[in-house]
């Protein structure tokens, strides 16, 4: 399931970042990201109810994982609404907050290509906090970090993983 969410999400990501940079307007990039925080809140949903109490690791992951369902639910539902993005921007600090500790986790587990991207997501998600919550004038900058986070960090490994390469 991994692969297929970093794919979806890298996919958000570049529709994302297109939208900072005027390229795609909000209510334009509205679906791309109600259908990746649907499809991921499936995914991580079913991953919690066939769970079993012995595999307390895979409630970890799957709560990391609505960690990204909820930030593209939020995201849709706000372009599709026109609503204020300062409620947005105070979750993102959240996650990026919650992002750094699960970066640490994941390099203490040996899986030191997750801890690096875990730790880029940190930073993405604390620039989307500086440009929503605290208003920043930083949209084209972070438009280009989302942009190549999309692909360095999800695209390319969510395709590798989907053909085995990873």
């Amino acid at each position: 399931m991994l692969g297929v969410t970093l794919l979806y999400v890298g996919a958000v990501l570049l529709v994302n970042g297109m939208m900072l940079l005027g390229r795609v307007s909000s209510r334009g990039a509205a679906p791309m990201n109600l259908f990746t925080g649907g499809l991921t809140l499936i995914m991580n949903l079913y991953t919690i109810l066939l769970t079993q109490p012995e595999e307390p690791s895979s409630y970890f992951t799957a709560a990391t994982g609505l960690l990204f369902s909820f930030t593209y639910l939020y995201v849709g539902i706000n372009n599709a609404f026109d609503l204020d993005g300062k409620g947005l921007g105070w979750y993102c600090l959240f996650v990026a907050i919650t992002a750094v500790p699960t970066s640490a986790l994941t390099f203490g587990s040996g899986d030191v290509r997750f801890g690096v991207i875990w730790l880029l997501w940190a930073i993405l998600w604390f620039l989307f906090f500086l440009l929503l919550a605290l208003e920043k004038p930083i949209a084209k900058f972070t438009a280009y970090v989302t942009v190549t986070l999309a692909i360095v960090t999800c695209w390319v490994p969510g395709y590798l993983i989907l053909i085995g390469q990873w």
